[in-house]
């Protein structure tokens, strides 16, 4: 199947051209930015003697009418406007921007306006573990970003037993924060060092309440507060719940992922090193009464955005959602 990525210049493009690489079914077709007028090595020369080929202005036409797939890594506002233009050709979109994940109004509220309401109930939330059914049919996946990822698996088991306001202190690697610097991500200013940015005002906290509510939990309270690590890759969420009723919150946890490839339960703390590089995610939790503590970790880059938007469209295809996707860690 041939496949496309727009916006192929960041960390989450380099990603997904190298698990399309290795990919047995996908074939990387067609790579395009907005810029073009470049080669893949130049763009990323680490890539140089592994992938060729030219990286193109973006032609929706060119896309539709040589592509199965199209992959968007892109920013909010930009993807709205592209899937607008591949919708009618029937392509397969995974976006792995914000347009799509949220309601229009919480959207709306923490985003901007959205210029493609028409589309927006198209969209199916990329998250396989919750969702693998309805990603067999969709046309357009919006793929979770890291921190919702890291906290709804975190929390999804417990979702209809939930009381009381949801506390999550989540810390990531500075690749998270994307590949265009910024003051709070020089080297002089992550290095030995670490902050929380955005406390209790981040907008991926609605996008965690909104999906717990479609899970169960009754009128949720989120307070999510994350944190810049002096690390390249990695993401922990430590969250914190109080039960309606005691139950064996282990027991609830191993039942629930029993059948997801990509989940494991640890008898210890989880660390970021033993997930580093692969799709899983990793869960350990503490239970004392009705008081849970629930961590998870995974890869912001990959697990995060960019091999789990690989996951969704072996799903979307028919495929064995494992295929291609990376299983082991870089360590030591």
């Amino acid at each position: 199947m041939n496949v496309a990525v727009i916006g192929a210049s960041g960390y989450t493009g380099l990603e997904l051209l190298k698990l399309l690489h290795v990919h047995p079914i996908f074939h990387l077709h067609y790579v395009a930015t907005t810029q073009g007028d470049t080669t893949i090595d130049a763009m990323h020369p680490a890539l140089q003697g592994v992938i060729q080929g030219n990286v193109e202005h973006v032609d929706i036409q060119a896309i539709t009418s040589r592509c199965h797939i199209v992959f968007l890594a892109v920013p909010h506002q930009t993807a709205m406007e592209l899937v607008k233009a591949l919708v009618p050709s029937g392509i397969k979109i995974i976006d792995l921007s914000a347009d799509y994940r949220l309601e229009l109004a919480t959207y709306e509220k923490h985003y901007c306006p959205h210029t493609d309401k028409e589309n927006l109930p198209l969209a199916v939330y990329g998250l396989p573990e919750l969702y693998a059914k309805a990603l067999t049919s969709a046309q357009l996946v919006a793929n979770p970003g890291c921190y919702p990822t890291a906290s709804i698996l975190a929390l999804a088991p417990f979702a209809s037993l939930i009381e009381g306001p949801i506390f999550i202190d989540a810390k990531s690697g500075v690749s998270g924060a994307g590949k265009t610097c910024k003051e709070n991500t020089h080297f002089v200013s992550i290095h030995e060092n670490m902050f929380a940015y955005n406390p209790l005002g981040h907008r991926h906290a609605p996008e965690i309440a909104e999906k717990l509510s479609f899970l169960g939990t009754t009128n949720p309270t989120v307070y999510f507060v994350p944190h810049l690590v002096p690390i390249t890759r990695g993401m922990l969420a430590s969250c914190f719940i109080t039960l309606k009723e005691p139950v064996d919150a282990k027991k609830m946890v191993e039942k629930f992922y029993a059948h997801a490839p990509f989940v494991r339960i640890r008898t210890n703390p989880v660390e970021m090193k033993h997930v580093s590089g692969t799709n899983f995610c990793d869960i350990y939790l503490k239970q004392e009464g009705n008081v849970v503590y629930i961590a998870s970790a995974i890869d912001n880059l990959l697990r995060g955005a960019s091999s789990q938007a690989v996951v969704n469209a072996n799903i979307m295809c028919g495929l064995d959602q494992t295929l291609g996707i990376p299983t082991l860690a870089y360590v030591p």
